[in-house]
């Protein structure tokens, strides 16, 4: 009986163990013994989620071990994904039901086995019964487990050349990068005056490729979604990098006589802020704050230097076309302010022979469409200026099953369709004569990063083909970013270039290296003009050496900066972060301008059918919000329409701000909600949830206006 009660106990306490250190044995298997810090990290960590397990009742602890599979396999998605652990701005989109149920269509997981194992695991832990462990035995367990994380903190300083995910199990990464943001907290902006020229201000000072302005009549700016460098040979041999997983050869064939730019940056993660580089010259934040795209509706003068709006004034035709829907973070505003005439989405693309793709239109079938698109512009007696942005290649990725049954990813098989689909593109271009009379640019949003690296999540790509491509160089020499798209483009076009666009030209070459920044995979990393590079976390460590650019392999190992210059140089990421909003102490985003929405007969899901794009938003300390909500009902039926608001902060409701409801609209009626709340501490991941009801209902939406005043509670 006694034998049968220990054996009993020993499988129980098994079970309970077997989810807690399943990342341990996971790294092990995937990496071996290459990884001790990392190791240590998982073991620490699991033992102080065992040790509570342990001797709590069945009932009880199913939840933090559930809570705790579900974070390591989330962070293992999120890593094949990104190649980044998750940071604490991350919650918003871990329960943001639309993003979540997008990313995880059809469970296609990159690491299924890991996640049923892990998941599975921790719930058959709650069905055995475990007789708590005697008291000395728990004292040994949290000391074992003190010593690991603080061993595990001495090794991870001692060699932080390594990743940030060979150092660190994903939940012990969240902690230390939350815990270094509050008591690290936001470093003060220098004066503007302060920044190294080359982050300021316009740098045409370099020679000319070309003897006069470009030949071609329209631009085509083509950005594919998380595409890095390392996946074109060329452009990967010219940055001396071994070969990756997969190389897009169709690409490389069909733009063999392209001008390539192999040190390409990418300044951050997340689309919205891709672009805002892309189309306005300028770099995205080096922070998770607010983007600087939400910031233009407050700051028109700067949005008419964005390159669309330029162009518009000097009387090209501007369009965005994109593959996904427009509403997520609010592109269906951003894009008119900053230009754009005509913006369309998934919605454009009603062929009946498209593929489903939860995100919107895949590869294939969006350039397709895209080249009908040009097609049409062609057609009309007018230059034309068109940025077209793939989806194909975000999680879940848009591969069918049996291409990805012959990759080592379905990443990487949705990237060899992606492949296909925009050689197949520019050759179509090429035969249709569209290249004879345009400017055509290759890049990305961001990178998605590889396992080769950390620092390939600031590696973008560049490719360059333009009508006067035998005066232009095959291999682009020098640092360039998507900061300096616009500025290259009104350069190549003769057009005065607006004082709010920075950076440097692609068609001139420049004696001298340069400044250049980003922020990715949790780190800082900065290239001075002396030809330094900096690799900089929250909590103030940085490794530096001498390296001829911000990516690629150093000529030396990078050794930690005994000049302590993190403060310095977060305080400089600080004043460009809030260069659009400057000194002003009240902000205004604007998130409507009478924009015509369709209702459905009853509300379904609030994400979904939120009316717009007011999401993840950042209030500092001290400040006030004022809301201003103004709808008219164009349309709607005998009982009138419903529309429904709700505030909510990492996506949880907030129910501490009171705020008036709208009343039934019917036709003709006009709906005006107001109020104002204080933040005397800063909210981050704010959202407004606009929803509405009403069978053949339709409304316009005026006005929608939130205000900042920073000037105190």
């Amino acid at each position: 009986m006694f034998r049968s009660t220990v054996l009993s106990q020993r499988i129980a306490l098994l079970a309970v163990a077997v989810p807690c250190f399943a990342p341990a044995a996971w790294r092990g298997l995937q990496k071996g013994f290459t990884e001790p810090v990392g190791l240590l990290s998982d073991v620490g960590l699991g033992l102080l989620v065992f040790l509570p397990a342990a001797v709590s009742p069945r009932w009880l602890r199913l939840f933090p071990l559930l809570l705790w599979a579900l974070f390591q396999a989330g962070a293992q998605e999120l890593f094949a994904a990104l190649h980044r652990l998750p940071a604490r701005e991350d919650i918003a989109y871990l329960f943001d039901p639309t993003f979540m149920k997008n990313s995880t269509a059809g469970l296609t997981l990159n690491y299924p086995y890991f996640t049923v194992f892990i998941i599975l695991s921790a719930v058959l832990a709650a069905v055995f019964p475990v007789y708590r462990p005697r008291p000395g035995y728990l004292r040994k367990g949290l000391t074992a487990a003190i010593a690991l994380l603080l061993l595990q903190g001495f090794l991870s300083r001692q060699y932080d050349e390594a990743g940030i995910a060979a150092r660190f199990n994903p939940l012990h990464w969240f902690i230390a990068d939350a815990v270094a943001a509050t008591f690290h907290p936001p470093a003060k902006p220098v004066p503007a005056a302060d920044l190294p020229p080359g982050l300021r201000q316009l740098d045409l000072q370099g020679s000319t490729l070309l003897p006069d302005k470009g030949k071609a009549r329209n631009v085509l700016i083509v950005t594919l979604e998380g595409i890095t460098g390392l996946y074109h040979p060329e452009i990967r041999e010219a940055m001396a990098v071994p070969p990756g997983p997969l190389e897009m050869k169709a690409l490389a064939a069909g733009t063999a006589d392209a001008m390539l730019i192999p040190d390409f940056i990418t300044h951050s993660h997340q689309t919205i802020r891709g672009l805002y580089s892309i189309l306005c010259g300028d770099f995205s934040k080096l922070s998770f704050e607010t983007p600087k795209a939400f910031e233009l509706q407050e700051n028109q003068s700067r949005a008419r230097e964005c390159l669309p709006a330029r162009m518009a004034e000097s009387g090209w035709s501007t369009h965005f076309l994109q593959g996904a829907g427009l509403s997520f973070m609010g592109k269906d505003m951003v894009m008119p302010t900053i230009g754009f005439q005509e913006v369309h989405g998934e919605e454009w693309f009603t062929a009946p022979d498209r593929s489903p793709f939860v995100w919107g239109v895949n590869d294939p079938d969006f350039f397709r469409g895209a080249r009908e698109y040009i097609a049409e512009l062609q057609a009309a007696d007018r230059p034309w200026m068109l940025t077209l942005l793939t989806v194909g290649t975000h999680q879940p990725y848009a591969a069918p099953e049996d291409l990805a049954a012959g990759y080592p990813s379905r990443k990487l098989a949705t990237v060899a369709l992606l492949d296909e689909a925009v050689a197949g593109f520019i050759n179509g271009l090429r035969q249709d004569g569209v290249l004879e009379d345009t400017l055509v640019l290759i890049t990305s949003d961001e990178s998605h990063g590889a396992e080769l690296a950390d620092w390939v999540s600031s590696w973008g790509i560049g490719i360059l083909l333009a009508p006067e491509q035998e005066l232009l160089p095959r291999l682009k020499h020098g640092t360039y970013g998507l900061v300096d798209i616009p500025a290259s483009i009104l350069d190549y076009l003769g057009l005065d270039i607006p004082p709010g666009v920075i950076g440097r030209s692609f068609f001139r070459d420049y004696p001298s290296p340069r400044e250049m920044v980003a922020y990715t995979a949790g780190k800082l990393r900065w290239h001075t003009s002396g030809n330094m590079r900096y690799e900089c976390t929250r909590n103030g460590d940085c490794r530096m050496g001498p390296s001829p650019s911000l990516i690629g392999f150093p000529p030396a190992e990078l050794q930690p900066d005994k000049g302590k210059q993190a403060a310095k140089l977060f305080a400089m990421a600080a004043t460009l972060d809030h260069k659009l909003t400057g000194r002003s102490r009240t902000h205004q985003l604007r998130f409507a301008s009478g924009e015509v929405r369709r209702l459905p007969e009853k509300i379904a899901n609030e994400w979904t059918d939120n009316l717009a794009g007011a999401q993840y938003l950042d209030f500092p300390a001290n400040s006030t919000v004022h809301v201003s909500i103004r709808v008219r009902a164009l349309q709607a039926p005998e009982t009138g329409v419903r529309l429904k608001l709700s505030l909510r902060q990492f996506e949880q409701q907030v129910l501490d701000i009171p705020f008036p409801q709208f009343p039934v609209l019917h036709a003709g009626e006009e709906g005006k909600v107001e109020f104002g709340f204080s933040n005397p501490e800063s909210r981050q991941a704010f959202s407004f949830h606009l929803v509405g009801e009403g069978k053949n209902g339709e409304i316009r939406l005026d006005e929608f206006n939130v205000t900042v005043n920073t000037a105190g509670g």
